[in-house]
């Protein structure tokens, strides 16, 4: 039966499709378990994830999980990295080797830096990317692990540009073209793939003046035509000018992975969860049916981002970076999706929560008193205040209402303590959600009531079933004619 549910799929394994895959980010006050973000992952059909850090929990909980991961190493490491490759070989065995030997986490790719060479970072890691990149490909080799584990960087599309406006005219840009065409050989010459982040989003959000419609797939733009090919969305039309751009310098056939795509649903008027259906459905379906570009049909691996949103991220880009998430904090839906041959999106299952409470403005409570705006500042300087934005979820609350939407987002960031719901006694707790749609009050996860993530070393009676069915795997690809 096995065998004969594989070579059904042949079709769709013949066709390159890459499967799933997303980023986890773990900036939260309140993550979710690594262990209901494995199950979270595996339910919705993710089969690859990229991690910004080697964080030891969600390493270990992708143990033998069938997950492919993607490891990365933060900005801030990277002077150490570049300054010693004995730094970098104490990096690889501590986060890359360890994994895989100990608890079987199918580590492939180590990403170097985050868009190190993005315009708002002064060239402050101009000078100890590439370095870092060459050590920790040498701790890798070293280590044993050359054929398995690929480096990469992912980098913002602002690495390149077109003067002309079209994709064609992709070109590197000149501040920074012959550090990025040394990179682009080294990750050729070791077997690297080039990672880039698209966002149609952020485009739409910086410039008034972009149409709307082009941000999306499947829309009713006018089209840019570039010579005999017509470009219908900003992302084909971008990541065409990076294929451009590679051909240019005589890496036409690099292989590209596109690091991190996505919407978000809070924190800007653009950010709502309309558009954010509408953007993801389209991407899965691209990704589902592996469709590529219009100079490149072969699909890349396209990272979906973001899994789950991340209350504690930085909003200096805006306040929409908190809300990148397909999922809530939580794992629980934001919109239904289509995941795949109509399987529906799936919620993160085994969730505890603190107590069905919450802290709102006392109604006894004059709005004319100062102490309220004191509260509403010192609540959010410390808790998540995001959706309270213009053109947010929360944006159309009354004074009232504002309030105690800031003021239940520090109690539960608090845990709920007992002396995190006084505001100079502005405030009550009560068990009536005061929630009002779409604005959602929160209910943070129990981090306390959470089991560490049970082990994942099984004895050897019980690999038996899971190597029968590799091999039949194996044997399927082969009959498919994929290997």
């Amino acid at each position: 039966m096995v065998l004969l549910s594989l070579l059904v799929g042949c079709g769709g394994l013949a066709k390159g499709v890459l499967g799933l895959a997303c980023n986890w980010g773990l900036q939260s006050t309140h993550p979710l378990p690594p262990n209901i973000v494995v199950k979270l992952l595996k339910d919705n059909g993710f089969k690859k994830v990229k991690l910004f850090e080697a964080d030891p929990g969600a390493l270990k909980a992708l143990g033998r999980s069938g997950i492919e991961v993607m490891v990365g190493i933060p900005n801030d490491m990277l002077a150490s990295l570049a300054s010693s490759v004995r730094n970098a070989e104490a990096w690889v065995q501590q986060n890359v080797s360890n994994y895989i030997s100990k608890y079987g986490t199918d580590i492939r790719h180590v990403a170097v830096a985050n868009e190190p060479f993005l315009h708002t970072y002064k060239d402050m890691f101009v000078h100890t990317t590439f370095p870092a990149l060459q050590n920790i490909q040498a701790a890798i080799i070293k280590a044993g692990l050359g054929k398995q584990v690929k480096v990469t960087i992912p980098l913002n599309a602002d690495v390149y540009q077109t003067d002309s406006g079209l994709p064609s005219g992709g070109n590197f840009r000149p501040d920074i073209y012959d550090l990025m065409i040394n990179i682009i050989k080294f990750l050729q010459d070791n077997g690297g793939p080039l990672t880039i982040n698209i966002y149609p989003f952020l485009s739409l959000q910086s410039d008034p003046n972009f149409p709307k419609e082009y941000a999306f797939f499947n829309n009713t733009a006018s089209p840019l035509v570039d010579g005999s090919i017509v470009y219908t969305n900003v992302y084909d039309a971008n990541f065409d000018t990076l294929i451009s751009a590679l051909e240019k310098n005589g890496f036409g056939q690099m292989p590209v992975i596109i690091g991190e795509v996505g919407w978000p649903t809070d924190g800007d008027p653009s950010a709502n969860v309309n558009n954010a259906r509408r953007f993801n459905q389209a991407l899965l379906n691209r990704i589902i049916q592996g469709q590529g570009s219009p100079k490149r049909r072969t699909p890349p691996e396209v990272y979906v981002f973001s899994l789950v949103d991340e209350d504690n991220k930085s909003v200096q880009p805006g306040n929409f970076e908190r809300h990148w998430g397909i999922f809530n904090y939580d794992g629980s839906i934001k919109y239904p999706l289509d995941m795949g041959n109509g399987r529906p999106i799936v919620a993160a299952k085994g969730v505890k929560y603190l107590a069905r409470q919450w802290c709102v403005l006392s109604p006894s409570a004059s709005i004319s008193d100062p102490s309220v705006a004191q509260g509403i500042s010192y609540a959010c300087e410390y808790a998540d205040c995001t959706s309270l934005g213009y053109g947010s979820s929360c944006g159309n609350l009354d004074v009232r209402n504002n309030a105690s939407y800031a003021f239940n987002m520090y109690y539960q960031t608090m845990n709920q303590r007992k002396d995190s719901c006084s505001f100079n006694n502005l405030s009550v707790v009560t068990t009536v959600d005061p929630s009002q749609a779409p604005c959602r009050f929160e209910i943070m996860i129990d981090i306390g009531k959470h089991e560490l993530a049970p082990s994942h070393n099984k004895s050897s009676a019980a690999r038996i079933p899971s190597l029968i069915s590799a091999l039949m795997l194996v044997l399927a690809l082969v009959i498919c004619g994929v290997y």
